[in-house]
Parts: structure tokens; C-alpha cells; sequence
């Protein structure tokens, strides 16, 4: 079943258990995939700081968090999208374009978004490619994992 409206909030750090949970459910198969995963298995203190560098947005359906974007703005206009989470039981349902389109009308000064997901994730890649326009601008070796990097211009939509 789709979801039809989120409720947002602003994390702040005393949110840290709660993303941890979020990361750790939804970035589970991504670390027994490829043995790491930066998102997964992070310690409260650890999702703390980054809260502080990447300011996240969590979403919640019927009062339960279900998922959590992060972002820093690195230029005037120039955002990387950091992470876009849903916890493992409510993939599939939207939350995630919700989430985007969300993040996106918040943040009407966009100019340009950008972002890296592994290269081999091919349901990430046609959410970003297919339902949102990103363009596959490069990829390098992350540890052991390669992963692409993806850019979206405003005047490219």
C-alpha cells in the first residue's frame, strides 16, 4: 500500500538512537552484501556529529518514523543528498519520493543535487535515474565497493 502523506521533522541530537535505528534496519543488506556499509552500525554518539554536519529530515507515517534524508549544503544551492533511508518493512511504499520531493520543496534554492549509491544497486539507480531525472556523472571505489555518483540540475528539468 502507497503512501499518500508523511509528517516531517528537523532531527536534532537527541534523535540519535532513533536514526541509528532507521539506518541500521534499512542499510542492513547493504552491509551483508558488501561487508561494510558507512550508514550501518553507527554508535548514538558517532550519529550525534552527524546530525550536526548533515542536517536530517526524518518522516513519519501515523506516528512512526519510517524514514530519514540527510543533506549538506555545499555551495549556495549545491546540495549532496548524504543519505535517503526507509526502514526495511516500509520500503516500496513511496516514503522515499516522498522524502525527495519533500526535501526538494523545502529547499526551493536547489540548484543542483548530488549523491553516490553503490553501481551493482540497480533499484537505486532507476529511483534516481527514472523517477527523479539524476544523471550518472562518474564513479570511484569506495573501499570495496564501487559506487556511481549522480548529479541533477534544476535547469536540467
Amino acid at each position: 500500500m502507497f503512501v499518500n502523506d508523511l509528517e516531517y521533522r528537523c532531527a536534532d541530537t537527541s534523535d540519535a538512537k532513533l536514526l541509528v535505528e532507521i539506518y541500521n534496519s534499512a542499510f542492513y543488506d547493504d552491509f551483508i552484501r558488501y561487508g561494510q556499509c558507512q550508514a550501518y552500525g553507527r554508535s548514538e554518539e558517532n550519529m550525534q556529529m552527524s546530525i550536526i554536519d548533515y542536517p536530517k529530515i526524518i518522516a513519519y507515517d501515523q506516528g512512526k518514523a519510517v524514514g530519514v534524508i540527510s543533506y549538506k549544503e555545499e555551495e549556495p544551492g549545491k546540495y549532496y543528498i548524504g543519505c535517503l533511508a526507509v526502514v526495511k518493512e516500509e520500503q516500496g511504499r513511496g516514503i522515499g519520493t516522498l522524502l525527495m520531493k519533500h526535501f526538494m520543496s523545502e529547499h526551493p534554492d536547489w540548484q543542483e543535487l548530488t549523491l553516490v549509491t553503490p553501481k551493482d544497486n540497480e533499484r537505486n539507480i532507476r529511483f534516481y535515474t527514472k523517477r527523479f531525472g539524476f544523471d550518472i556523472v562518474g564513479e570511484e571505489v569506495d573501499g570495496t565497493v564501487t559506487v556511481l555518483h549522480f548529479k541533477l540540475s534544476r535547469k536540467d528539468i
